[in-house]
């Protein structure tokens, strides 16, 4: 029988940053927001971070002394964007007890450290990782292998198809999950199957939609897609809600509200992520075996969701 439980075991999640490439400025950008990818995932109490790009300061800053001494930051790739945050991540800076692993899946098992270190080190950047007063530890793992946490949490990756590799992730909570699919330019034939297996069901897929259609005809190969095959995927894959992510520096407040009415027309329960906008689902379950990821081959046929159904 399901039974639902208290919301302080909920699966929450807050967008941070939601652009991609570059930050957007200016008074046209307010209602979606500017930052680079960055978001909040909270498995009840556990918290996880997906990318670490300029949205990561902002979320540092509502953190502070209060982060947990343990911090898992996912990352999907290392182009600019997704990195560009962690110098500036104030939990970083606060106590030298404090322990940040980053996690990279598309260097065929190696850690993102090499490339870090390289990046923010002289002439390129000032200070390097290591001489802030966290410690930053770095691990590495091959995308399309389920990722294993020291403490036994278990998620699902997939290897998505953009320039040198990216990574998709599951995050599975007490029947409840997110997918996390930044950075990927959608296959001819579209929906692929393999990645539509692994986002079958989810309560919410976070997508790139960085170009229109029509945008989309000058930038193939770059490695990003379009909102229509957000919602493709979504449909064919029984994803209950869409947030489309990665949202080009170009497009403003007018032009993505427009984009999100003619999308809910086609799909309701999708729309443009907004910056500090968050949801959390309720645990279907109370009995899930936490250390297990969710059972997707066997989904129940989802049912309608209404946006009333997030808590925003």
């Amino acid at each position: 029988m399901v039974r639902r439980v208290a919301s302080s075991d909920a699966l929450r999640v807050r967008f941070w940053g939601i652009r991609g490439s570059t930050c957007a400025s200016g008074p046209q950008y307010v209602e979606f927001g500017s930052h680079t990818p960055c978001i909040e995932v909270r498995c009840g109490d556990r918290l996880f971070i997906l990318d670490a790009g300029t949205g990561l300061s902002a979320l540092g800053t509502e953190l502070a002394a209060s982060a947990p001494e343990k911090i898992d930051i996912l990352l999907s790739h290392l182009h600019l964007d997704h990195i560009s945050g962690l110098p500036f991540f104030k939990p970083a800076l606060l106590a030298k007890d404090r322990v940040i692993r980053t996690y990279c899946g598309h260097l065929e098992g190696e850690s993102a450290m090499e490339p870090l270190n390289r990046l923010f080190a002289p002439p390129l950047f000032p200070v390097r990782l290591g001489q802030l007063p966290a410690r930053f530890e770095h691990h590495g793992f091959k995308a399309g292998e389920p990722l294993v946490l020291d403490d036994g949490t278990r998620i699902e990756t997939h290897l998505l198809n953009h320039p040198g590799g990216a990574t998709g992730f599951r995050i599975s909570h007490r029947g409840r999950s997110i997918c996390y699919i930044s950075d990927v330019e959608h296959s001819d034939p579209w929906p692929d199957p393999s990645l539509a297996d692994f986002v079958r069901g989810t309560d919410l897929m976070v997508f790139d939609g960085m170009f229109s259609d029509a945008e989309y005809s000058y930038c193939r190969g770059w490695g990003h897609s379009t909102w229509q095959k957000g919602v493709e995927l979504a449909q064919s894959a029984g994803v209950k809600a869409l947030a489309i992510f990665h949202l080009y520096p170009g497009h403003d407040d007018a032009f993505l509200k427009a984009a999100e009415a003619e999308m809910q027309a086609v799909m309701p329960t999708a729309f443009m992520a907004r910056e500090r906008q968050s949801f959390a689902f309720e645990p279907l379950e109370d009995d899930l075996d936490k250390d297990c990821p969710e059972p997707r081959a066997k989904a129940e046929e989802p049912r309608a969701v209404s946006m009333k159904d997030f808590a925003t």
